[in-house]
């Protein structure tokens, strides 16, 4: 029996100190054929130097930073098969991960299967096992810090880890990519949700893994990015009803984030992503016009799946705002209720 064939894009950039046992670790995969487009984002030649020889990987250089977004883009433009996987450049992928992940897309239910990821250094504790959305657009890594054990089977989140995901090429190329505009970070979430919204679900394997070499940081720029990025998918994913449910809890919320941010010392950052979505109107109307004309599940049907409870651990609130997350708790209570209610 032939192997079934996979393309997977791997990005690089900077130092990129595990490029090379992750390029291996896909090249050694066991059960597929395995072509890897890896894209040079700026990456350190040293870095490069070290990918291993192999007439299935091939490099591309398009000069310049693409970002996330636009360099997984113009590596899933070049690629043969009909699987398209995305492997980050410091996530070890086990022998099976890659096959397993292919085998489940032949459900043409699902949109995204995802890996189950661990933490490179403590492999017995989970990374991600799929990221939660919560209603007012923060995503964060599903079940960090869980022993691997307690995840025994495959189920369905809100969004893959975007550090090792696989998806059809004709689903991809249906949804047409990730957005460029958003550059880095929440597009998983942003191509998650829009499955759910076509219909398509998106699970994650117990037995597909991957080892990330994960590193939590929030540079100014990162949370640029994040927050930017969180308010675009908001404005762009929900219906007109739901962002009108939503619109009190926000306002109060982009005012407590915008003091926090000051306190943290990215205050500027919180600001230019405000900046950037009032000077970029046109963009947002068309994006949203496109993700809402192409919809075929209604917000009520997928509310079920957001999440009203916030991650300590991972979410940059202060302790003060306890009491005012069981206050959203209850209004959001009542707004998925009227969603429903309307879809009945």
């Amino acid at each position: 029996m032939t192997p079934r064939s996979i393309s997977v894009v791997m990005l690089a950039y900077g130092a990129e100190e595990f490029l090379a046992e992750a390029v291996a670790a896909v090249l050694a995969s066991d059960g597929v054929e395995v072509e890897l487009v890896l894209v040079d984002n700026g990456a350190a030649p040293e870095a490069l130097a070290r990918v291993p020889h192999d007439p299935r990987v091939t490099l591309l250089e398009p000069g310049r930073n693409l970002g996330f977004t636009g360099g997984v883009n113009l590596g899933a433009a070049t690629v043969r098969s009909e699987v398209l996987a995305l492997v980050n450049s410091d996530a070890i992928v086990e022998a099976q991960a890659l096959r397993l992940l292919a085998e489940h897309l032949d459900d043409h239910g699902v949109g995204v299967a995802g890996a189950t990821i661990l933490l490179a250094d403590s492999p017995d504790l989970i990374n991600s096992a799929g990221n939660p959305l919560h209603v007012l657009g923060l995503s964060w890594a599903g079940d960090m810090d869980r022993p691997a054990a307690s995840i025994t089977g495959d189920r369905a989140v809100a969004s893959a880890s975007g550090a090792c995901l696989a998806v059809r090429r004709s689903t991809w190329e249906d949804l047409g990519g990730f957005p460029e505009e958003l550059f880095a970070y929440v597009e998983d979430m942003e191509l998650s949700w829009r499955c759910w919204q076509r219909g398509l679900r998106v699970e994650v394997l117990a037995d597909a893994r991957a080892l990330h070499h994960y590193e939590f940081s929030r540079s100014p720029l990162k949370m640029y990015l994040v927050e930017r990025n969180r308010l675009l998918l908001l404005l762009t994913v929900h219906e007109a009803r739901t962002l009108v449910l939503l619109g009190l809890p926000l306002l109060a919320f982009e005012i407590a984030i915008l003091v926090v941010a000051c306190v943290q010392g990215w205050g500027r950052e919180k600001v230019r992503g405000w900046r950037w979505i009032l000077t970029h109107q046109a963009w947002v109307r068309e994006r949203r016009r496109l993700v809402q004309s192409t919809r075929t599940v209604p917000d009520a049907r997928l509310v079920s799946m957001l999440t009203d409870t916030f991650d300590p651990a991972q979410t940059p609130l202060p302790p003060a705002a306890a009491p005012l997350e069981s206050v959203l708790r209850a209004y959001w209570r009542l707004a998925r209720r009227f969603l429903r209610d309307r879809r009945s």
